[in-house]
């Protein structure tokens, strides 16, 4: 496995030698691990349906979950999914950005079949962090690229964490240190003229409803457990290895505990292991630190983990959704 520890804040970090061998990585039909700004991604030639097979295979994810495909532009976006208005607005709004659209898919795309999971629809994204977009323009190719960790598990946040999780599946990894965003991105769905919000991310649901000027609906992730439209939609994911609780009035001595705020709950410091999400009370904080967090406490023994009572608006909704489908009764994730 190549490893690219990158400061993107370096003028030439694009003309780097490392930069040629990660395409060529991809372009070979291997996996790499690429930093955006929300988490590591697990990335693959899009295009190259054995290229998508080793996604699902490391991943062990099973493929009926479709992947969501980067581009280094709307303008390549366009070539392969077709954009109503409110889909165009939405991408004019937050592209470079970490909002992914599910829109149909056009005939001509060449978007392999096992990166859309068989649908008529497809899921794209532009990212802000420059890694992802500069490899997708690098490579000509989109780039399927779902959280780069075992399927259901935490998602990775940072480079250790993926070696952890997939370090044997990689050809390269392209280590930027922690991503600043640290939840998935926001995934709303446009098949139609009604907007969806399939999945509450990086991108706050007000904001979005702020461009559209309408509400978004919700999408139930049990409705389709097995057959859903988008990732991150399935009942148990995000799972650490211990029992997560969440909405904790108090803590215990026995079990670690996910803290949030200024206010710290009853027995908190007799707690077997704490880490509070945003001592500020910031939800942008919260959700930068929450996988990383979740991990961390994972590793500490405890068997249970009490989460805090999150405020669910803003970024939020994300977080709790994040700690819901943690909480949930383990599945195929």
């Amino acid at each position: 496995m190549q490893r690219w520890t990158l400061d993107t804040n370096l003028p030439d970090w694009q003309s780097a030698p490392q930069a040629d061998a990660v395409a060529e990585v991809l372009l070979n039909g291997d996996l790499a691990a690429i930093p955006t700004e929300t988490v590591y991604g697990l990335a693959a030639d899009a295009t190259n349906g054995v290229a998508c097979a080793k996604i699902f295979e490391a991943k062990g994810r099973p493929q009926f979950n479709p992947l969501i495909s980067h581009l280094q532009s709307t303008e390549t976006a366009l070539e392969h999914g077709e954009f109503n208005d409110k889909a165009i607005r939405l991408a004019r709004a937050f592209w470079p950005g970490p909002l992914t659209l599910v829109v149909p898919r056009r005939p001509s795309s060449t978007i392999s079949d096992l990166a859309t999971a068989g649908l008529a629809s497809v899921a794209l994204r532009v990212p802000e962090g420059p890694v992802m977009r500069f490899l997708a323009e690098k490579t000509g190719r989109p780039l399927a690229a779902p959280s780069a960790n075992r399927s259901g598990r935490i998602s990775p946040t940072r480079a250790e964490d993926v070696i952890a999780d997939l370090g044997p599946a990689l050809g390269a990894i392209v280590d930027t240190g922690p991503c600043p965003v640290g939840i998935e991105s926001t995934i709303v769905g446009l098949v139609d003229d009604q907007p969806l919000l399939l999945r509450p991310g990086g991108l706050a649901r007000e904001d979005i409803e702020a461009i559209l000027d309408e509400h978004l609906e919700c999408t139930e992730a049990n409705a389709e457990e097995n057959a859903p439209t988008a990732p991150g939609m399935l009942s148990s994911h995000y799972a650490p290895d211990a029992k997560l609780i969440m909405n904790a009035t108090e803590a215990s001595p026995t079990d670690a505990l996910l803290s949030f705020g200024p206010d710290p709950l009853p027995g908190a410091d007799g707690a077997f292991s704490e880490f509070n999400l945003s001592p500020s009370g910031d939800l942008a904080e919260a959700a930068a630190n929450l996988f990383h967090a979740m991990r961390t406490l994972d590793l500490s023994g405890a068997d249970v983990i009490r989460a805090q009572i999150i405020p669910n608006f803003g970024l939020g909704e994300a977080i709790n959704d994040r700690l819901r489908r943690a909480a949930a009764p383990r599945g195929t994730g």
